[in-house]
């Protein structure tokens, strides 16, 4: 048990730089869950407008719930060695009830709403509160009774909500997931049991970038499954070829863009003590909005090989451009905090370009708007690559 033997089980030394086999395979199983989250988003644009709002923010609700379980776990396998025993064991156990999740998705606003909120808790609960009995002869057993308190608390709403169905499911629901984002966000802060970060100065940041770097070429394997998938059924034709090339170039320029843009500090002077907790944490929003922009950008070249005949109207227009966009935001602020007002101009000029062409992609054909995306993420590419062609070439500084 964790109890024995502190050294084997904590630190940089404990935890290995890359990640382990059964990590991957965790990850692997998130492939299924973002099928299952772009499904619903191509679902929210097949539906009556009047209710588009109130779906969309469903999918974000699902989104950001299983974003909470990966970054946690990733967390963990970050401070507490993977490869021991115990640690898989959390994972094996967590990996089945994402399937589980997954599975319940299309329906959790429905008939497995119960299903989908019980294995959640079941998630949350279950690993802080592991950890907690593991650490109990320690004085680390504070930071994991920490988040265990947050996720009690937000249980209650997430059963409650199973519970209710209809409008208060939807209240419910929201209400447990701010809480436990804002637990986040704070370091779980609790009553009696402080609000220190201790726990979080143990984290193997080297082994955390690679979990993020692992989770976003997934994450990025679904733009080219999306598009591949909607051209296969059909077949080929020249429209149709076209989207699918600027699918691959977004694909590119997405690669490049996340693991080329440094800021004006190289790695090596980056220190990952100090300000490396704080640094951590925003990252991990930082991440939430760069899968979800690759997933809305999937969807949208989905959507425009689907529908090659009828108007672009705002909705997908909103998900073909808002992807993109939502990815460089995010990208912008994987970088430290100190270096916001000093960072590469390239991400921003692609914001202003895709904010700048939306608009006008409405009173064009759907091909427009794909090869307008690929245009200018290409374009962000490779403004980036050349300002930083003299600079270290490097995966993103955490």
């Amino acid at each position: 048990m964790l109890t024995r033997a502190e050294g084997r089980w904590f630190g940089v030394g404990a935890v290995p730089r890359e990640a382990t086999v059964l990590e991957l395979l965790f990850d692997i199983v998130y492939v299924f869950a973002l099928a299952r989250l772009a499904g619903r988003v191509a679902d929210d644009l097949t539906i009556v407008r009047h209710t588009l709002l109130s779906e969309a923010g469903q999918t974000l609700l699902f989104f950001t719930a299983m974003w909470m379980i990966w970054s946690l776990n990733a967390l963990m396998t970050s401070v507490y060695n993977p490869r021991s025993p115990d640690i898989q064991v959390v994972l094996l156990a967590t990996m089945f009830g994402t399937l589980v999740l997954a599975v319940s998705l299309p329906q959790a606003f429905g008939e497995r709403g119960v299903i989908f909120c019980c294995t959640y808790v079941l998630i949350q609960v279950g690993r802080p509160l592991y950890l907690t009995l593991a650490l109990r002869r320690q004085s680390l057993w504070r930071q994991p009774a920490r988040t265990l308190v947050w996720h009690v608390v937000s249980g209650v709403l997430w059963i409650g909500g199973g519970i209710s169905g209809g409008l208060g499911r939807g209240i419910f629901w929201t209400a447990a997931l701010a809480i436990e984002v804002l637990g986040s966000a704070l370091s779980w802060p609790a009553p009696r049991l402080g609000a220190s970060r201790q726990g979080f100065g143990r984290v193997n940041y080297e082994h955390l970038a690679e979990r993020y770097n692992q989770f976003f070429m997934i994450a990025l394997a679904e733009v080219v499954l999306e598009a591949g998938a909607a051209v296969s059924f059909p077949g080929f034709s020249l429209r149709r070829t076209v989207v699918l090339v600027a699918a691959f170039v977004a694909v590119v320029a997405f690669w490049r863009i996340y693991f080329y843009h440094v800021g004006p500090k190289g790695p090596a002077q980056v220190s990952v003590g100090g300000g490396a907790p704080h640094l951590s944490r925003w990252s991990s929003f930082s991440l939430l909005l760069i899968v979800g922009g690759v997933i809305c950008t999937a969807v949208g070249f989905s959507q425009v090989v689907e529908h090659m005949e009828v108007s672009l109207d705002w909705a997908l227009v909103v998900v073909i451009f808002g992807g993109p966009a939502i990815f460089l935001l995010g990208r912008a602020y994987l970088e430290p905090s100190d270096q916001i007002s000093r960072r590469c101009p390239a991400l921003y000029l692609g914001l202003i370009a895709l904010g700048a062409t939306a608009p006008v992609t409405l009173f064009l054909p759907p091909l427009a708007a794909a090869v307008a995306v690929g245009v200018i993420l290409a374009g962000v590419a490779v403004v980036d690559w050349r300002l930083h062609r003299h600079g270290p070439e490097t995966n993103p500084t955490l």
